[in-house]
């Protein structure tokens, strides 16, 4: 008798376990770089495994980062790489360092209205208009008008990114129109023939992308796969998801092997991101 019931509770405790991983709910918060593409990701998965159900949010890669932190996500999109302060916050709750993916590679594009003559412009040039040094399209070989400044708000990883990689550093100009999100800065952009933004490849209807120069005696590139994944776009970048360890494992760990597979890679290029070099599509944290 004895027997039969530790049968039956082994039983129990399988089908328990079976339904749960079954039954479970991945939850993705953070960079809205990175939101359509994880929407996509999400719709596809949960088509081909109708028992997993993923809910996808943006807000930000910080806004990605403190949900994690405070274990109100299982996994936090990010376009920038985690900081140290955010590192020593995840260890704080979770006793452990968050596992970091890498998931797709992203050119940072420069937009400006389709009407703009401007094609290409420097770093250099990028910095002094993002800044507020330069004022008029004059000084970059464009129409004598005012330059609109759109940019994105504190806790976006793509703001922080460009600050770091093009103004080096220093803060936009305070004359900067803040935009909730890339989606916002492109349709502000497409339709003020005097604006430039920023944001992820994927973002580009509507609106001119620019050629970028890394300095004056420096071809112009424009971002696209050959460019962004050889290195030669100036301002290219990964895009990352981190998750806690302990919560790696069932469907959260099939899903991000799923995400770094061929099948999910292609999803990157159909949303107009670009894929991982086929070195980085491991099952492990890279």
């Amino acid at each position: 008798m004895k027997k039969l019931i530790l049968s039956i509770l082994a039983v129990m405790a399988a089908f328990g376990t079976f339904t749960a991983a079954q039954a479970g709910t991945i939850t993705v918060k953070g960079s809205d770089t990175l939101v359509i593409l994880a929407q996509k990701w999400a719709e596809t998965y949960m088509g081909k495994n109708q028992n997993v159900k993923i809910q996808v949010t943006g807000g930000g890669s910080g806004v990605g980062f403190a949900a994690l932190q405070n274990k109100a996500t299982d996994l936090a999109d990010a376009s920038r790489k985690i900081k140290a302060e955010e590192v020593a916050e995840c260890i704080k709750a979770f006793g452990k360092r968050p596992t970091e993916y890498k998931v797709a590679l992203d050119g940072l594009a420069v937009y400006v209205s389709t009407d703009n003559p401007v094609k290409e412009l420097t770093i250099e040039q990028l910095a002094l208009i993002f800044t507020g040094k330069t004022k008029n399209w004059k000084a970059v070989g464009g129409p004598d008008a005012p330059i609109t400044v759109y940019s994105r708000e504190n806790s976006s990883g793509t703001y922080e990114f460009f600050k770091e990689n093009v103004l080096g550093g220093k803060d936009f100009t305070s004359r900067a129109q803040t935009m909730p999100g890339t989606a916002a800065v492109l349709q502000a952009v497409s339709k003020d023939k005097n604006g430039i933004g920023y944001g992820g490849s994927a973002y580009g209807a509507g609106a001119k992308a620019l050629a970028i120069k890394k300095d004056d005696s420096s071809p112009a590139i424009l971002p696209n796969e050959e460019t962004v994944v050889g290195g030669t776009y100036p301002i290219w970048r990964y895009l990352y998801v981190y998750v806690n360890p302990s919560l790696d494992k069932g469907d959260v760990a099939a899903y991000l092997t799923w995400i770094r597979s061929d099948a999910g890679q292609a999803i990157v290029k159909d949303i107009g991101y670009f894929p991982l070099p086929k070195a980085f599509r491991s099952n492990s944290g890279q």
